[in-house]
C-alpha cells in the first residue's frame, strides 16, 4: 500500500467485527506510529489499549455525546491516547520555546494518532478518533498519572462497514501561494 492509497483510502471506522484485535498486532501499529515526529523528538505520546471490563466503564465516560459510548461499547478495543505534560514546546528550564505554549503537546498527539490510525489501516483494522468524552472520569477510569494527560480515545478494530469518502474541498480552497 503507498502512502496515498492509504492517507486517501482510509476512514473513520464506527462499526466493528467481534473479531479481537490481538496484541502482538497491536504491538507491531504502536512500533510504527513511534516514528511519528514529535517537538524536539520528545516523543510524549503514551498508548493504553483497553478491553473488557475497563472498556465499558470508559464507554460509559461519555454523557457529553453518548454516541461515542456505543461505539466504543462495540469495539474490540479502545486505545486511550495521553501525553507526558510539560515537555513538549518547552526548555529544558520549563520555560515555553514558542508562542504557542503547551499547544504543541496537543499537535505531537494529533500527529502521533493519525500515524497510529494510518499503521491500524494499513494492516485492516479501522479506527475513530474521538474527543468527546468527560476527560476528568476518563482519566480517573483509567488511573492516569498527574504528569500525564488523557487526549484522546481511538476504538480500533476489524471494520464491519466501508464507508464512503466524505466530499473534500478542492485544492484550490486549501492551497494559496505566495511570492
Amino acid at each position: 500500500m503507498t502512502a496515498n492509497e492509504c492517507i486517501t483510502g482510509r476512514r473513520s471506522i464506527r462499526s466493528f467485527t467481534d473479531q479481537p484485535v490481538s496484541h502482538e498486532l497491536l504491538s507491531q501499529i504502536i512500533e510504527t506510529a513511534s516514528f511519528a515526529p514529535s517537538w524536539k523528538n520528545t516523543q510524549i505520546t503514551r498508548y493504553i489499549a483497553v478491553e473488557g471490563a475497563k472498556k465499558s466503564e470508559l464507554a460509559k465516560c461519555t454523557s457529553i455525546f453518548p454516541g461515542n459510548g456505543a461505539i466504543m461499547e462495540k469495539a474490540p478495543m479502545v486505545i486511550a491516547v495521553t501525553i507526558i505534560k510539560g515537555r513538549s514546546g518547552y526548555e529544558r528550564d520549563g520555560s515555553f520555546s514558542t508562542v504557542k505554549g503547551d499547544g504543541w503537546q496537543m499537535y505531537d498527539a494529533g500527529v502521533a494518532s493519525e500515524a497510529f490510525c494510518l499503521a491500524a489501516y494499513e494492516q485492516g483494522l479501522g479506527t475513530v478518533i474521538m474527543g468527546l468524552f468527560d476527560q476528568d472520569e476518563a482519566s480517573k477510569v483509567l488511573n492516569i498519572p498527574q504528569e500525564r494527560e488523557l487526549v484522546a480515545l481511538i476504538p480500533v478494530g476489524y471494520p464491519a462497514e466501508s464507508p464512503a469518502a466524505p466530499k473534500r474541498k478542492t485544492v484550490e480552497d486549501l492551497l494559496t501561494f505566495q511570492e
